[in-house]
């Protein structure tokens, strides 16, 4: 594959790329620099790609391993020692705040209406949100998994109905 093909076929990636950059950071910003960031290694590792292989994938794995390394790089200058003896490593994220009144009043409001529904859909949506996975909240539950999918879904969204405000 010659240099037009290859700049051409990673511009016809463009949007797939961005869409599956934003689901793996989930903020448009970050989306764009991994985005920019993959095509510098695409282009600078050019004549790695085997001809006849998968183009697509390729270009996945590279956006892929990237994302990696950077969360992986990420966590660890989050990473400090403790002055004392035992050098005890401990994770701290420096950018710790205490919640904004209004994102206390929000979350209690959020609790409000959880509790306004009914038992039958609150149950399952709380179990959710303390961390079972939905097939645990069946089997606990004594429900059909698809009936507990369909609650939390219905849950969420009557959740999102009640509270729009909250939602901007």
């Amino acid at each position: 594959m010659n240099l037009i093909q290859f700049q051409k076929s990673l511009l016809q990636l463009e949007d797939k790329l961005y869409y599956f950059a934003l689901s793996l950071t989930a903020d448009p910003e970050r989306a764009q620099d991994l985005l920019q960031e993959t095509y510098l290694k695409a282009l600078t590792y050019r004549e790695k790609f085997k001809d006849n292989t998968n183009f697509k994938a390729w270009i996945y794995t590279i956006m892929k391993n990237t994302f990696i390394n950077d969360y992986r790089r990420n966590l660890k200058t989050k990473t400090t020692f403790d002055s004392s003896n035992n050098d005890y490593l401990l994770n701290i994220s420096r950018d710790t705040q205490f919640p904004s009144p209004d994102s206390s009043h929000a979350e209690k409001e959020i609790l409000k209406n959880i509790y306004r529904l009914d038992k039958e859909f609150r149950e399952p949506f709380v179990m959710f949100l303390n961390g079972f996975k939905y097939k645990e909240i069946a089997v606990k539950l004594g429900l059909p998994l698809g009936t507990v999918k369909s609650r939390i879904f219905f849950t969420r969204k009557k959740l999102e109905k009640w509270l729009k405000e909250y939602s901007k």
